[in-house]
């Protein structure tokens, strides 16, 4: 496999990387850059109008880009605060000069109108049309293999400026007062989730549409999209490894993404064949069409994997409430029945803590039912469910179970989900895992914000929520995410959109700002949750490098630029092996590596989660730690005597930075002192008497990368390897390693290590020492990894090992002589200047 192949077909949880997608471009969201869009651009490779799947995309790392949702809650805004003072009082921040009056049309309008490589023409002519506020679409483009928006190149300044919300924004490109804001005391009327009436009325008669350049393009996309399925059939009852298995989790997303479409697609147009067919599909998932089996009574939208029972709850919420005043009596009634017998009734029992009865499906509850917290995505994803369903409906329930679902559930999720963020912002899962939880919670939150006015306090319980919105931009490299660990099943209706409803509560612009570039951005969660009066430039006086040091889950990534996507990205793992809700690796010391618009050496990603055993703990001698890409071989690091790293590790870390920020404009020259380095002790993740410390860090104005490890007091005999996943061609010849992919050379060089160290090439198979997997109840325990090679070097006989490793892209324009040898300094002497004149 490659890095970047699609998901497997033999595997239901299989993901690819989040930039791919295998849906239909009519199925996602489109490109911000297709025809549709007058800011559009076009190119000779590696630039397409609309997303479309790789042939060649990396690392199985995972995570389908149907339509992501992101999330992220977050505490006030101290955080902007912090930010931009430290930013402008330490950082090594660097405009790039540049001419104000290059090509400057003396309106605002950004004035640079360079390609970036690849891209042969923009409709320059367009980048120059404004919003009522002189907002323009900053994104000239949106690259075809790993979806990131490309941005103009060139130093020119004027037009670009400092994220903001506008004191003074034009009435007809800003959000109107709430005229009927509700409370506790008074829910509001329908519409009540998510897009209250005045929101619905200020898009369309109100001007918002019409006058912002990114909700006039998002709301066309949602419209074509809705257009494009209208005759489509209903989404089949197609259960992955059955209801205990993956379920019906696709089938309820699907149903997901598309009623919100039609749903939102009716509200703007008024077109009736959007709410009819809402209906179809509504009354096919409630076991009505008899051309469409839909599940067998009593488990049909299937408690058995409670995930599917809410994401369905969640759509027929939509269906309700957006379509409230369409709908017949007889048809509400049809809709909070359904929504009463098939879903609400289960979370009663599952949340109830006084219902001692053992189900089997109610763990993600936590305790008392589970002695575990589920800090993580289920937790969120089945509270926001049912939430939603309940608001839905509250005023017309008869049962009183809609009521008994908001007392427990929003206890329930302040525990657990609003909990899943670590103090310094980095998810408890993964980085992939992150979509699924801070889009349940976006909805959980901006639902009761909307019908009740206050999310009972739940983004504010925890700090980390405000600083999860910088873990989702930090983890994401030049070409895919730091995709460590499991990466999730389809997203689907998921995106990364939370991001604009987390910058409007917590006040900091650069969240919206960042997101609405994205190809995922065009969905009808952005029309609400977007405030048209941000302005600005996401990535002015943001540091290029940053330090998440929670011990939970510490991590550090570093790059050369926020906008050349051909520029070079690194980032490393540290912190603790064990909770990650059973989807980590034994993977401390793994890291990434981008440069020239391609992953160097990346991630496996997940394994088949249908698996016996996949999720049993992440104890020692849990099952999960049987499986390759689970095991400490199957990850970027250090391996010793063939064995997983200790669960029971607690590495420490030590972290610096020239704290670099990129200036206003799109381009600018990195400082010649300009660095970033991480290194940690993981010497007890080894089970031996031995010391193993690991760094990374740039050299040479941010141009090369050093990895080094120093390992001292290996028993004699035992076997060393250093280990690093590619998808590149690998040529070896002694000390050094070259790397070919997408047209691309990297070229590895031990620089110093012992007598006769040599690269070699390895497959990425288990040894023939490690312990059997269990049976695999039909499925492949272990999916194979074609296309990918291990680049290894090995010490077979113990002792110590001193090896440093320097990564050179083969940059345009570059020298032989202008690659340095970097200085032999202990990794305890690193600083911000122990590397500089290399």
């Amino acid at each position: 496999m490659t890095f970047r192949q699609n998901a497997s077909s033999n595997n239901p949880y299989a993901t690819m990387d989040m930039r791919d997608s295998t849906q239909s471009s009519r199925q996602q969201l489109t490109d911000p850059m297709s025809s549709q869009n007058p800011y559009a651009a076009t190119g000779s490779r590696g630039y397409n109008e609309k997303p479309r799947s790789s042939k060649k995309k990396w690392w199985w790392i995972g995570g389908i880009l149907a339509l992501l949702i992101i999330i992220g809650g977050v505490l006030g805004g101290v955080l902007g605060t912090q930010l931009n003072d430290d930013d402008k009082k330490d950082g090594s921040h660097s405009s790039s000069g540049g001419n104000n009056n290059d090509n400057s049309n003396g309106s605002g309008v950004p004035g640079n109108t360079g390609l970036p490589s690849g891209l042969t023409s923009a409709n320059t002519a367009a980048m120059t049309e404004t919003g009522a506020n002189g907002q323009v679409y900053l994104a000239i483009a949106t690259d075809s293999e790993w979806m990131l928006p490309l941005y103009a190149t060139g130093t020119n300044t004027a037009g670009y400026s400092e994220p903001t919300v506008l004191a003074n924004p034009s009435p007809e490109s800003a959000w109107p007062a709430d005229p009927n804001p509700p409370s506790n005391d008074s829910i509001r009327d329908h519409p009540r989730l998510i897009a209250p009436a005045y929101k619905w009325e200020a898009l369309t008669t109100g001007g918002l549409i019409a006058n912002d350049p990114y909700l006039s393009f998002w709301n066309e996309t949602i419209v074509g999209n809705a257009s494009d399925t209208l005759n489509d059939d209903p989404v089949p009852y197609t259960p992955d490894g059955g209801l205990t298995g993956s379920g019906v989790l696709d089938v309820a997303r699907k149903m997901k993404l598309r009623v919100k479409n039609w749903a939102y697609a009716y509200k703007v147009t008024n077109e009736t064949k959007y709410a009819e067919r809402v209906w179809l599909e509504i009354w096919t998932a409630a076991g009505n069409n008899s051309a469409v089996p839909f599940g067998a009574n009593g488990t049909r939208w299937n408690a058995q994997h409670f995930l599917d029972l809410a994401e369905f709850c969640a759509t027929y919420a939509i269906a309700y409430d957006w379509l409230y005043d369409y709908w017949t009596d007889e048809q509400r009634d049809s809709m909070m029945w359904t929504m009463l017998d098939l879903g609400l009734s289960f979370g009663v029992h599952a949340l109830n803590p006084n219902d001692t009865t053992e189900y089997g499906w109610e763990w993600w509850t936590g305790p008392p039912k589970n002695s575990q917290e589920i800090n993580g995505n289920w937790n969120c994803v089945c509270n926001g469910g049912l939430t939603m369903a309940a608001l839905a409906i509250i005023d017309r329930d008869p049962t009183g179970m809609a009521q008994q679902i908001l007392d427990m559930a929003i206890p329930n999720a302040y525990n657990g989900c609003f909990q899943a963020p670590h103090d310094d912002g980095t998810w408890s899962e993964t980085a992939n895992y992150w979509y699924f939880g801070t889009s349940a919670a976006g909805e959980f939150v901006s639902s009761l914000l909307t019908a009740y006015g206050n999310d009972r306090g739940m983004a504010a319980s925890n700090p980390g929520w405000a600083l999860t919105p910088l873990y989702h931009m930090y983890v994401q490299g030049q070409t895919s995410l730091f995709n460590y660990g499991d990466c999730g099943p389809n997203k689907y209706s998921t995106t990364a959109n939370s991001l604009m409803l987390w910058a409007t509560m917590f006040q900091e612009p650069i969240y919206a700002l960042y997101q609405r570039d994205h190809f995922d951005a065009p969905e009808p969660w952005s029309m609400f949750w977007y405030d048209p009066a941000l302005d600005g430039t996401w990535w002015d006086q943001l540091p290029l490098d940053h330090f998440f040091p929670s011990e939970l889950g510490a991590w550090a990534s570093a790059r050369s630029s926020w906008t050349d996507l051909t520029g070079s990205y690194w980032a490393i793992k540290s912190g603790d092996l064990r909770g990650h809700q059973t989807h980590g690796d034994l993977d401390l010391g793994d890291f990434v590596i981008d440069a020239l618009g391609t992953r160097w050496f990346g991630e496996l990603g997940s394994g088949q989660y249908l698996s016996t055993g996949y999720f049993s703990s992440s104890d020692q001698e849990s099952e999960r730690w049987t499986y390759y890409r689970k095991r400490t071989e199957g990850q970027n690091t250090i391996l010793i005597d063939y064995l997983n790293q200790n669960v029971n590790a607690a590495p420490t870390q030590n972290w610096g930075s020239s704290n670099t920020s990129q200036g206003a404009a799109p381009s600018f020259s990195i400082p010649n002192d300009s660095t970033a380095y991480f290194t940690m002790d993981m010497s007890t993740a080894y089970n031996s008497s031995s010391s193993v410390k690991r760094g990374i860090r740039y050299f040479n104005s941010r141009k090369q990368i050093l990895i080094q490890d120093e390992i001292t007091g290996v028993p004699s005999g035992t076997d060393i390897q250093w280990r690093a996943n590619t998808n590149a061609t690998v040529t070896t010849n002694g000390g050094t390693a070259t790397l070919v992919l997408d047209g691309q050379t990297a070229i590895a060089t031990i620089v110093q290590g012992p007598s006769g160290a040599a690269f070699s090439t390895a497959s990425p198979v288990p040894f023939s020492t490690d312990p059997p997997m269990p049976a695999s109840d039909g499925y492949a325990g272990d999916p194979g990894n074609p296309g990918v090679t291990v680049l290894v070097v090995d010490q077979p006989n113990g002792g110590d090992l001193n090896l440093t490793i320097a990564i050179n892209p083969q940059w345009p324009g570059m020298q032989s002589s202008d690659y340095l040898t970097p200085p032999n300094v202990p990794l305890d002497e690193w600083s911000l200047t122990s590397h500089n004149g290399a």
